[in-house]
């Protein structure tokens, strides 16, 4: 079990808490990111960040290096895979015997692993920026999840988490986070793409004292990872979204549903929602001021329908 925190932060300590944790991270030394995601644990990537960690303890006091193990970092063909900073030096398919030569020749002594370099089209890429998968992406929702570990919501806060729920609670108004959402161009995801400051728009002047906020991670369609992986690596971002639409809509409860399929993200979300409780990003006066709300996790049963808006609501109810 993950033992969490407690900060009731307010507008002026998230701000601080930012600043201090964003110098604390530039001051780190070596870093080993290791993907934590579904695809890489049924490789044996649990085994593997053991290893790391039992190596890291044998060759380095405890403050030189950092073991961040993040979500699923997009190339799940070659999981588990492993990123070292600095160098950006990219291992593929790394077993837990492996960790000795990482640590100690790598991370200590700057010696590459051949065998365990990306390989394609008869070249071999040393580093990530190299490797043809990654060079000509622009990673936008997935951007982060290469800088956090999704069981650490002081690595979102980090990364300027929370700054922009910060913002709209203290310089604008519900009727404004709408027209910057429409002014954005943000639209939903699913094959209608429907823009998401008109729904909002019509969600707050709907008639009715009681608002919902609901975040729909079912993804029935066959094939279809994005809310799972998302939420495997950045689930602070899924809550934080959450958040901003409650306050633009007037909601105070709201819930997220996700198939019981997905056990790592389930985990994940209920982990990050308490982490959020403690530090006062949930519940009563958030951040100080007058905003409530509280988050349910539902859990659906596997009905490809409830992935439709409507059929997920009823299956709530």
């Amino acid at each position: 079990m993950i033992m969490i925190k407690s900060k009731k932060l307010t507008l002026e300590s998230l701000d601080a808490l930012h600043k201090e944790l964003e110098q604390t991270d530039r001051s780190n030394g070596q870093r080993i990111i290791v993907s934590g995601g579904t695809c890489s644990n049924v490789h044996e990537g649990l085994e593997l960040v053991e290893s790391l960690k039992t190596n890291i303890e044998k060759h380095f006091s405890s403050d030189q290096v950092d073991l961040r193990v993040t979500g699923c970092l997009g190339y799940c063909e070659f999981e588990p895979v492993v990123l070292i900073r600095p160098g950006e030096i990219f291992y593929q398919g790394v077993k837990p015997g492996d960790a000795e030569d990482i640590v100690n020749g790598t991370v200590k002594n700057g010696k590459v692993v051949k065998n365990l370099l990306h390989r394609s089209n008869g070249n071999i890429y040393k580093t990530i920026d190299e490797i043809p998968f990654y060079k000509k992406q622009k990673r936008l929702i997935f951007g982060n999840t290469f800088e956090i570990s999704p069981w650490n919501i002081e690595d979102y806060i980090a990364i300027g988490g929370y700054s922009a729920l910060s913002k709209a609670l203290s310089s604008m108004t519900p009727d404004e986070v709408i027209e910057e959402i429409k002014l954005s161009g943000l639209r939903g995801r699913g094959g209608a793409g429907f823009p998401t400051g008109v729904k909002w728009g019509f969600v707050r002047k709907a008639p009715g004292d009681q608002k919902f906020v609901l975040c729909n991670a079912d993804e029935g369609d066959p094939g279809a990872y994005m809310d799972r992986s998302l939420m495997e690596g950045n689930p602070h971002c899924v809550l934080e979204g959450m958040l901003i639409g409650a306050y633009a809509l007037g909601a105070d409860k709201g819930y997220v549903y996700i198939r019981n399929e997905y056990p790592l993200a389930l985990k994940i979300i209920c982990h990050a929602i308490n982490e959020a409780r403690a530090y006062g990003l949930l519940g009563s006066n958030i951040l100080g001021k007058d905003f409530n709300l509280t988050i349910n996790v539902n859990r659906g049963a596997g009905a490809f329908v409830c992935g439709e808006e409507t059929a997920l609501i009823a299956s709530i109810e």
